[in-house]
C-alpha cells in the first residue's frame, strides 16, 4: 500500500503571484551520467590514398545521399507523428475541458466533472467536505454559479453536487475503466493550485492499486481499491477532475498523490485516480436515491473494531468491539472480545490494514480469519458480507 495525500487545496494556499507558496514537491537528486561523444574513426589499411580516392568519393557520395534520404524520411515521419500526437492532445482538450469545473467551498477548492445536462457534477467527497453549498466555475469563464450537495460517500471518496442556472452544459463521456491498460496515454484536467483549466499529461503507470488517504478536516479518510496509477502530474486542486484517454473518455477521477517517506513531500509522477466505473456507479446511486448509496459492492466482516496497542504503543491487532447479529462474522463464530490478527493469509495489526485487505476482496469471498481468543489462536472461515451503505 502506498502512502498518499489528498489533492484538495485550501483557499489560503491559492494566492496569486507574490503570495507565499510552500513547495509541495521536492526534486530528487540525480547523478550525472557520462555522455560518450561519437568518435571519428580512421581506417588502418596500408593502401595508398590515391589508389582509393575515386572509388571512395563515389561510394561516399552515394552513401551520403542514401543516408540523407533515410534521415530525411525518418525526420519527416517523426515530425508527422509528433504533429499527429499534438493534434490528438488538442482535440481531446478542446472536447473535454468544457466538462471539467472548478468547485469552491468556504474553505477549499477542487475540481469536478459534468455528468449530465441536468447539472449533476461528480467530484471527491474530500473536496465537498461538510459543505452543502458551493460555487462552480466552468472552463474559460469568469462567472460562478451556485451549486448544492446531492450526496456524498466518503467510503469511496466520491460525491455529487448539482449546479443551478448554468448555461449549456457539456457532459463528459465516461469510458470503461476495466479495459484500461498500462502505457495508455492520459491527460489530467483540473484546477491544480488554483490554476483553472490546467492540463498535464502522462501514462497509466499501473492499475488495480489499493491506496489509503489520511483523515483530515474534510474527510475521515478512506481505503480506495482498484485505483489507476498515473505519471500525469496530480497536484492540490486536481481532486475530483478528469483523467482522460486520447479517445476523449474519462477513465478516472484524480484523487491522490503519493508521498515520499524519505523526502517527506509529494513523490513526483505518482498519482492515483478512482476508476470511472466506480465513479459512475456511486454517482448514479447518489443521484437516483436522494443522496444515498444502497449497494456498496465492497466486502465486509460486519463487525465493529478498534486498533489495539502493545506495551510500547505499537499496533498489535484488531479488537472486535461488536458483532452485527446475523452478519458474516457472526455466522462464522467471531465473538465480541476476539482479536483479529490475520485475514485471508495477511497479517493485520490495525483497522487500516484490515480495511486494505477487505478492499481487495469481493462480497461472497470465503476467507480464513485468525483470531486470538482466551490466549489461543483460532482460525474461522468467513463468507464476506457487504459493507453497509449510506442511510
Amino acid at each position: 500500500m502506498v502512502p498518499a495525500h489528498r489533492t484538495h487545496r485550501g483557499l489560503e494556499a491559492h494566492r496569486p503571484a507574490g503570495g507565499h507558496h510552500r513547495a509541495r514537491r521536492r526534486g530528487r537528486a540525480v547523478s550525472a551520467g557520462f555522455l560518450l561523444a561519437p568518435l571519428l574513426l580512421a581506417g588502418c589499411t596500408g593502401q595508398d590514398p590515391q589508389d582509393t580516392a575515386a572509388p571512395g568519393i563515389v561510394g561516399g557520395a552515394a552513401a551520403t545521399a542514401s543516408a540523407s534520404a533515410s534521415a530525411s524520411a525518418s525526420s519527416s515521419g517523426a515530425a508527422g507523428s509528433a504533429q499527429s500526437l499534438q493534434d490528438a492532445y488538442q482535440q481531446v482538450i478542446t472536447g473535454v475541458l468544457p466538462s471539467v469545473v472548478e468547485i469552491r467551498t468556504g474553505s477549499g477548492l477542487g475540481s469536478g466533472v459534468v455528468l449530465d445536462e441536468e447539472g449533476n457534477i461528480v467530484t471527491n467527497a474530500h473536496v465537498v467536505g461538510t459543505a452543502t453549498e458551493f460555487q462552480v466555475q466552468f472552463a474559460n469563464s469568469a462567472t460562478s454559479y451556485p451549486a448544492t450537495l446531492v450526496g456524498t460517500y466518503p467510503t469511496n471518496d466520491l460525491a455529487v453536487i448539482h449546479v443551478e442556472g448554468a448555461p449549456e452544459l457539456h457532459p463528459a463521456t465516461f469510458g470503461d475503466s476495466s479495459a484500461v491498460e498500462v502505457g495508455t496515454i492520459v491527460l489530467a484536467m483540473g484546477n491544480p493550485l488554483g490554476l483553472s483549466s490546467s492540463v498535464s499529461n502522462g501514462i497509466v503507470s499501473a492499475v488495480g492499486r489499493t491506496v489509503s488517504e489520511p483523515a483530515g478536516e474534510s474527510s475521515p479518510g478512506a481505503t480506495l481499491p482498484g485505483t489507476i496509477q498515473t505519471s500525469a502530474a496530480i497536484n492540490p486542486g486536481n481532486s475530483g477532475g478528469a483523467l482522460v484517454d486520447l479517445d476523449g473518455e474519462v477513465i478516472g477521477i484524480p484523487t491522490l498523490a503519493a508521498l515520499s517517506p524519505s523526502q517527506g513531500g509529494a513523490a513526483p509522477g505518482i498519482g492515483f485516480a478512482i476508476p470511472s466505473n466506480t465513479a459512475k456507479d456511486i454517482a448514479g446511486q447518489l443521484i437516483a436515491n436522494d443522496g444515498r448509496v444502497v449497494d456498496s459492492n465492497r466486502a465486509a466482516l460486519e463487525v465493529s473494531v478498534t486498533t489495539l496497542a502493545d506495551a510500547s504503543g505499537q499496533p498489535a491487532g484488531v479488537g472486535v468491539v461488536a458483532v452485527d447479529p446475523g452478519g458474516a462474522a457472526a455466522a462464522a463464530g467471531v465473538r465480541e472480545g476476539d482479536v483479529i490478527v490475520s485475514v485471508a493469509g495477511q497479517d493485520v495489526t490495525s483497522t487500516g490494514q484490515l480495511s486494505t485487505v477487505l478492499a481487495e476482496r469481493s462480497v461472497g469471498d470465503v476467507v480464513d480469519v485468525v483470531v486470538v481468543r482466551d490466549g489461543r489462536r483460532e482460525t474461522l472461515q468467513v463468507t464476506l458480507g457487504e459493507l453497509a451503505s449510506t442511510s
